[in-house]
């Protein structure tokens, strides 16, 4: 169980580029010289993260949930894209203005995510203007677990194995930076206004650890045996606000709830804000349907939740969701806390919608998640396959 410490090398937790890694894997004889252009193929080293493995291995919750963490295959098929193009914009030896960022990243999730086996990608470019690209990714796993027998590495040999079907499939965009059209920039208050009184009641480092299960049931269990585990959830150190009294007596719509995080290691050098997109968009993915179960009264009869798909946004230049590694104890946001702000618009038909709102320390706001997924009761009427 991972504590939260001051320096990055006593932190347990995977920085973004240790959780995230890829290798290019050759290309597929088939997929050179056709008329849409090469899929390129990479290949994940180290294993998905699974929230219950963070569990002691004598509590009853530990290994119950076997399938990883989705925003692993979400952010990672944003990397696969991103190196894709970076390459194209360096063949054509594109200058720094000319470059494009990530604007968006939209996906299918359609395999649960096995941890003992790497995720291979396939990358293709499909469209390339000045100003905004696209570029098609699939998320592939091995049929059978890595050749290491251990999986805590996979190496290369496990590219060579034969696929299962899609686990996922998404467009990634790139945009060109844009200054505001006739100085049009506008948007709600922050939440560091809206919400001032709450979040000036204690510093970030002194909200509780973001539970790793946030359903309600097993948030109660563990605040019976006055236990606060962090794990081991990779790249960020996600804190979450107490919003229960500002939800009292809500309808579901009108709740919100708050996370803050920042990273737990710093990001490659030099920093580049598409990296701390891909971050943003990997701790987005994290708890948002099992709320969306604990505001609709699925809190203690939960069955499922899933994601089916999930949209990342981003609202501005790349350089603005640049994120600072820092360990300040201040009772301010500093520079390093950011800030999701959740609300559940709709539930219905076994589904449910999460808009998470990603807002800068400096109260931007940078991008917006949209996540749809299955919500169920584990009522036996609501036992359906997906």
């Amino acid at each position: 169980m991972a504590g939260s410490n001051d320096t990055p090398g006593d932190d347990p937790r995977l920085s973004y580029q240790e959780a995230l890694t890829l290798v290019e894997l050759p290309p597929l004889p088939s997929s050179v010289g056709t008329t849409s252009g090469s899929v390129r193929r990479f290949m994940s080293t180290s294993p998905v993260y699974v929230q219950t493995t963070d569990y002691p291995r004598d509590h009853p919750l530990w290994g119950m949930h076997k399938s990883g963490f989705g925003g692993h295959v979400y952010a990672q098929s944003g990397l696969a894209a991103y190196k894709v193009w970076r390459s194209v914009e360096d063949q054509k030896g594109a200058k720094p203005h000319e470059r494009l960022g990530i604007h968006t990243i939209h996906g299918y999730f359609t395999l649960a995510a096995k941890p003992d086996r790497p995720f291979v990608y396939h990358v293709q470019v499909l469209t390339t203007l000045r100003s905004l690209a696209t570029l098609s990714v699939t998320a592939y796993q091995p049929s059978q677990p890595s050749t290491n027998p251990k999986a805590d590495y996979f190496p290369l040999a496990d590219g060579s194995l034969p696929l299962e079907p899609p686990s996922f499939t998404g467009i990634v965009s790139f945009k060109l930076a844009e200054a505001h059209s006739s100085g049009v920039n506008s948007q709600e208050a922050p939440p560091q206004v809206r919400f001032a009184d709450i979040l000036s009641s204690r510093r970030p480092s002194e909200w509780a650890p973001s539970p790793i299960t946030d359903i309600e049931a097993i948030v109660e269990y563990f605040a019976h045996e006055n236990k606060s585990i962090v794990g081991l959830f990779p790249m960020v150190d996600v804190k979450k606000v107490d919003m229960s009294a500002y939800n009292k007596d809500k309808p579901p719509h009108e709740r919100r709830e708050i996370s803050l995080y920042r990273l737990v290691k710093p990001l490659p050098s030099p920093a580049d804000g598409n990296d701390s997109i891909l971050v943003h968009a990997f701790a987005a993915d994290r708890n948002g349907l099992l709320m969306v179960g604990n505001h609709n009264g699925l809190g203690h009869k939960f069955g499922k939740a899933a994601t089916i798909s999930n949209t990342f946004v981003v609202h501005e230049n790349v350089n603005e969701a640049v994120m600072e590694y820092g360990t300040g104890e201040g009772r301010d946001l500093g520079n390093e806390w950011w800030v999701m702000e959740y609300s559940f618009p709709r539930t219905a038909r076994g589904r449910g919608i999460v808009v998470n709102k990603i807002w800068s320390p400096k109260g931007v706001h940078v991008a917006t998640e949209y996540q749809d997924g299955v919500v169920r009761s584990n009522e036996a009427s609501e036992k359906v396959k997906l």
